[in-house]
């Protein structure tokens, strides 16, 4: 497998780079395969102020799929010395908003239902992956996870976003 900055491109194939429309990419065999960090939606969404704020990187983005990663630090833990749910969240909800906005069609969160399931500490790595499970002409509908890097599974997350026609890149 390549990998291009912190994203990794794809199966290894010679015709991984054959674009099949603007923002899509497919190797021969049509499966999609990782956008390119050199990519405008990669650039724009790999950007976003909040996420960089919260420590969060962009890792991987195809469309309908993304996976984020985020260090907690001891900032990010509640009184209980666990990390805040909104630090978990803030994760998950970068993680939503990159795989809906993956296809280059501006998606707007509509909702977002998290549970808990296990806490973490202050210098866990989590690795927030969003999937697409349908998309519509004007909504889609995601499933989220989070889990610590050895793969512990601290949330899990249901979401939906409205589609608007317009692209949010050029």
């Amino acid at each position: 497998m390549a990998v291009c900055g912190l994203l990794r491109i794809g199966v290894d194939n010679p015709h991984r780079d054959r674009v099949l429309s603007r923002h899509r990419q497919a190797d021969l065999w049509g499966r999609d395969v990782a956008i390119q960090a050199s990519d405008p939606v990669f650039q724009k969404i790999s950007q976003d102020p909040f996420a960089r704020w919260m420590g969060i990187e962009l890792q991987e983005l195809r469309p309908g799929y993304s996976r984020l990663t985020m260090t907690v630090t001891p900032e990010m833990l509640n009184f209980h010395g666990i990390p805040h749910g909104g630090a978990v969240f803030s994760l998950a909800d970068a993680a939503f908003a990159a795989a809906s906005n993956s296809h280059g069609q501006t998606a707007l969160a509509l909702s977002m239902t998290i549970s808990y399931l296990a806490a973490t500490a202050a210098g866990a790595r989590l690795v927030a992956e969003a999937q697409e499970l349908r998309k519509g002409h004007r909504a889609g509908f995601y499933q989220i996870t989070v889990k610590t890097e050895g793969g512990e599974l601290v949330a899990t997350c249901q979401a939906v976003v409205h589609r608007k026609k317009d692209s949010f890149v050029e």
